[in-house]
């Protein structure tokens, strides 16, 4: 584990630097300026409220690539009945706050801080980060946020207050954008993004996405 020195934006090179559990380094900040350096390449930050700041370039890599988008046949229902409807870049501060406060099964506290929360505001004001936003009779019942890298889109975190909210945002979205990114970046493992198609590749294969 490397680690940063405070008064430069640099990273070791995750394409040389294997650690056997993806943590590639600890330090630095959260400033923009870091932050979109390091998805450049391939590296995002991920740690717990009270721990320093841990970098990450996972080795397998979980994405998703458009073409394999698994639709079932209850979602595909979903849609035709048109239950839910979907903006972009609406409410993006109330997306990463539901993000950051909802309930999740088997998980203590949130991995979003407050110094996290503000970083990607930021990001999205600069137009780097971009919500979506899935609606249900007026009402936020769903979304997710995450960083747009030209090709590649990477995803953070995603909420959900009525049953199958985040799956129609996020089939959505790549319905949408199809043939804009290459792929989508998962990060790590969930089963709910694997059924949706979600895979594990090679992190030098990943890595070449963003070049």
């Amino acid at each position: 584990m490397y680690p940063l020195n405070p008064n430069e934006i640099s990273f070791p090179d995750p394409s040389l630097y294997h650690p056997q559990d993806g943590l590639i380094a600890y330090g630095g900040d959260l400033s923009v300026e870091r932050i979109w350096f390091a998805y450049q390449q391939g590296i995002f930050p991920w740690f717990n409220p009270g721990q320093e700041i841990l970098w990450w370039c996972p080795d397998p890599r979980f994405v998703l690539f458009p073409s394999e988008i698994k639709v079932s046949k209850s979602m595909r229902k979903v849609f035709k009945d048109g239950i839910f409807s979907f903006t972009e870049n609406q409410c993006f501060e109330e997306v990463i706050r539901h993000c950051k406060n909802i309930y999740r099964e088997h998980q203590e506290g949130t991995w979003i801080t407050s110094e996290m929360e503000q970083a990607y505001i930021r990001l999205h004001r600069l137009g780097k980060a971009k919500s979506v936003e899935v609606w249900r009779e007026g009402k936020l019942v769903g979304g997710f946020y995450g960083l747009d890298m030209g090709s590649v889109f990477c995803g953070e975190s995603m909420f959900a207050k009525v049953s199958n909210a985040s799956k129609a945002g996020f089939i959505y979205f790549v319905h949408k954008y199809q043939y804009q990114y290459r792929v989508i970046d998962c990060q790590v493992y969930t089963e709910h993004l694997q059924s949706l198609g979600a895979r594990m590749i090679n992190k030098l294969e990943y890595l070449s996405f963003l070049q």
